[in-house]
């Protein structure tokens, strides 16, 4: 099943999407995988033959950007991701319909013993993790875990040692680097949509804050940092959107400059956005800060500083070439 068979566009998703993250948002915990299952949402890319809807990963950029918008509490583009690759397997078919959580460590090998930046990993019944031939499926229920909370004191980041976990399932090495080129896309989804939500509160604050009788907006330094926001975040979109699509000889892109690129503009706008409500985006009425550190967390588990030099190397060496 594709969208150019049925006629559906993943913009068409995203509506849906957003109404079930708000729905999973109300509900416990616990509650969470069975609400967004029921929604597709999990199954969005895995097989029929395991109960997903088997698009493209067009399909699954919306409700990234979607849980990212909504802060959604969830590793939902691993979840989508894990059905997707371990198609024709049980733990497709329990991923898909939200029997079982599963997430990706995106930093360390099975052979170093300790891996991390595995989001949300404390609820985690599987992990995925990097070895030196490509990927396995653990099981880490009884895996001891340790915490980092320098970037996130609330939902701090998860390292586990999986020195002694079950190996459930395997994927080859070219499974493994499309599976990670397309986690850099749902990344680079994710917060884009965390920046939307951003430069839309901020839209919202500063149309309607009034001080000395004229709102916020009406100031021409407001409206400056405004439109810079919402062209970082047009232009974020574009670099997705050019991923996604195939270059002049018809083979796939490398997703790592929309990944970079989404990191940094992510991280201005909503920096920016706290400032223009004046400092409030640090308290529980205006919540920014937990956009802030999930594309904080999400740019630590990608190499942080790394990323744009090593495509910076590439580039040059390319050049060079």
């Amino acid at each position: 099943m594709s969208h150019s068979e049925n006629g559906l566009q993943p913009e068409e998703f995203a509506e849906a999407a957003e109404a079930a993250i708000k729905d999973a948002l109300t509900r416990a915990p616990e509650e969470v995988p069975a609400t967004l299952a029921a929604a597709g949402l999990l199954g969005v890319c895995a097989s029929e033959a395991d109960g997903g809807l088997e698009l493209d990963l067009d399909f699954a950029v919306p409700l990234a950007q979607a849980a990212g918008r909504l802060r959604l509490r969830f590793a939902l583009a691993e979840q989508i991701l894990l059905a997707r690759h371990l198609a024709g397997t049980a733990f497709a078919a329990a991923l898909t319909q939200g029997q079982a959580l599963a997430t990706i460590a995106w930093q360390g090998q099975h052979e170093d013993g300790w891996v991390g930046h595995a989001r949300h990993a404390q609820e985690a019944r599987w992990l995925l993790v990097r070895q030196a031939l490509g990927a396995v499926l653990l099981d880490v229920q009884s895996a001891p875990q340790t915490n980092e909370a320098t970037l996130d004191p609330d939902n701090p980041q998860t390292w586990l040692d999986v020195r002694d976990c079950p190996v459930l399932a395997q994927l080859d090495a070219q499974a493994t680097q499309t599976l990670w080129h397309e986690g850099a896309v749902l990344m680079a989804a994710t917060v884009h949509g965390a920046a939307d939500g951003a430069l839309s509160a901020a839209a919202t604050h500063t149309a309607t804050r009034v001080q000395f009788d004229r709102p916020l907006s009406a100031r021409q330094a407001v409206r400056h940092w405004l439109a810079r926001m919402k062209l970082y975040h047009e232009a974020g979109g574009a670099a997705i959107a050019r991923a996604l699509a195939p270059n002049e000889w018809g083979s796939a892109r490398a997703p790592w400059p929309a990944l970079m690129l989404n990191l940094q503009y992510a991280t201005f706008i909503i920096e920016k956005a706290m400032h223009l409500h004046g400092g409030m985006g640090f308290t529980w009425e205006v919540p920014l800060h937990h956009a802030l550190r999930e594309v904080r967390k999400i740019d630590a588990a990608w190499g942080g500083g790394d990323l744009p030099q090593s495509l910076g190397r590439r580039f040059i060496d390319t050049c060079k070439g």
